[in-house]
């Protein structure tokens, strides 16, 4: 199951940095792609504004 991005996001890039598959863009609030995103929680456990969250199912 991939994380995602609501929009709480203030778009820091704190998550960019953190995944280690390069699965996050940019925007105006940034992205995951579900296709890469291992699940690994990194760059949920860096946000300051908890705006990651694993997806629902």
């Amino acid at each position: 199951m991939a994380y995602v991005i609501n929009d709480d996001c203030v778009a820091c890039g704190s998550c960019i940095d953190e995944c280690p598959v390069e699965a996050i863009s940019e925007g105006k609030i940034y992205l995951i792609n579900p296709q890469l995103c291992t699940d690994c929680g990194s760059c949920a456990a860096v946000c300051p504004s908890e705006a990651i969250h694993p997806a629902a199912v």
